[in-house]
């Protein structure tokens, strides 16, 4: 079974003060940056134009869906 001491990672402990002031200053540089670009900018999706149905078109669709 695999420990602590197989995964190849150096305890901060074990490393110079410089070293671990460093391994510090990037982690916390790495959580102050997004990883992805904040989505600012959304696209509306463009409304579709409905027609205007005059009386005679309104009978129709209404005799083909089976209205009276």
């Amino acid at each position: 079974m695999a420990d602590l001491t197989n995964l190849d990672y150096q305890s901060i402990s074990e490393m110079s003060t410089d070293e671990a002031i460093e391994m510090l200053r990037q982690i916390r540089l790495s959580r102050r940056i997004p990883s992805t670009p904040p989505k600012s900018v959304i696209k509306k999706k463009a409304s579709k134009a409905i027609p205007v149905l005059d009386a005679d078109q309104a009978a129709e669709i209404l005799k083909l869906i089976g209205g009276n």
